[in-house]
This record gives C-alpha cells, sequence and structure tokens, in this order.
C-alpha cells in the first residue's frame, strides 16, 4: 500500500486542526488534530528525508501554525490557514516527498 505523502499529512492537518476547532468549539480538540497529523508528517519526512529535514520541515509546520494567527487578522482566517498550509506542502515536496 502506497503511503500517503508528507504534505498532505501535513496541510491536512492545518486545516483540519482549525476546521475541528472552529466548528466542535473545542481549541483543545483541534490541537489534538494538529498535533498527531505533525507526528504522522515528521515520521514520514525522517523516513524519506533524514532526521534532520524532518526537524526543519517539523519547525516550518510549526511555524506555519505560529504565523497563521497574525496573518488571519489581515486577510481572514481560512485564508490564512490555506495559505499556510499550501505552504508547508510545497515545502515538504520540495525536501522529502518527491524523493518518495
Amino acid at each position: 500500500m502506497a503511503k500517503v505523502p508528507g504534505a498532505v499529512i501535513a496541510a491536512s492537518g492545518l486545516v483540519g486542526g482549525y476546521g475541528v476547532a472552529r466548528w466542535t468549539g473545542r481549541r483543545p480538540l483541534g490541537g489534538a488534530v494538529l498535533a498527531a497529523a505533525g507526528a504522522a508528517a515528521a515520521q514520514q519526512w525522517r523516513q524519506r528525508a533524514g532526521g534532520k529535514a524532518a526537524g526543519a520541515l517539523s519547525a516550518a509546520y510549526v511555524a506555519a501554525f505560529v504565523g497563521s494567527h497574525p496573518l488571519a487578522k489581515k486577510v481572514g482566517a481560512w485564508p490564512a490557514v490555506f495559505g499556510v498550509a499550501g505552504a508547508v506542502a510545497l515545502a515538504s515536496w520540495a525536501v522529502a516527498d518527491r524523493r518518495g
């Protein structure tokens, strides 16, 4: 069975985490989705590109989450989330996914 690319997992974690938090009104539940997807993506990145790349991409994932908050004040919540999810997905593809 083919593995789901880390780019898809990471982008889904950012979008899904926000969506769950927004629609349930429970931010910790959204955080759990975000964390679970981040851990799964990091595992894919480590397998495909090694520990240093996985660490850098994990840092980008966290930075995207943090950066989406001030960005949302300028462009709106959903555009900010989709923007950072796309950026992380692109970075993941460039660093790890295109290899596998």
